[in-house]
């Protein structure tokens, strides 16, 4: 099924990707009433991390930029699991973005604006939330960024 948020991703160049399996005892997005909720979405390409490493270090805070758009098109692809149609999404209400960093780097929020920005041109004002961007020592797989999505959905 693909609709009005499907088509804007086409004309952004954008496919939404296969789900990415999850790595341990968890559901890629839950559903609760009017919301789902993703668990943490790493940058997947293909199975397979475009990069690995510390961001401030191995990883540069553009190329973390680029892989948390990519985070939340895989976050995107998990809600569509519990959906079935994208063009449900009333709002995103909250993104929370890790970013393994390197001890002096700063720059969380700018890197999170990957997966922010992405939201916003994929889904307008239902893109528009409250957000954490957080520094941590390491993430799964030495990924350097993983984004998790709160959306509500329209009545049913």
């Amino acid at each position: 099924m693909s609709g009005a948020v499907e088509a804007r991703l086409a004309e952004l160049g954008l496919t939404l990707p296969e789900v990415v399996p999850p790595l341990a005892a968890y559901q890629p997005a839950a559903r609760s009433g009017a919301y789902v909720y993703t668990a943490g979405q790493l940058p997947m390409v293909d199975g397979k991390l475009p990069a690995t490493g510390k961001v401030g270090a191995e990883v540069t805070a553009e190329q973390a930029r680029e892989l948390a758009a990519t985070c939340a098109l895989n976050a995107l692809a998990a809600v569509k699991t519990v959906t079935g149609d994208l063009d449900r999404i009333a709002r995103v209400v909250k993104v929370v973005g890790f970013v393994a960093s390197a001890p002096d780097f700063t720059g969380q929020p700018g890197v999170v604006n990957g997966a922010s920005e992405l939201l916003g041109d994929v889904l307008g004002e239902k893109g528009v939330h409250a957000r954490s961007a957080v520094g941590v020592a390491v993430l799964p797989l030495d990924a350097p960024v993983e984004v998790e999505i709160q959306i509500e959905l329209t009545e049913d």
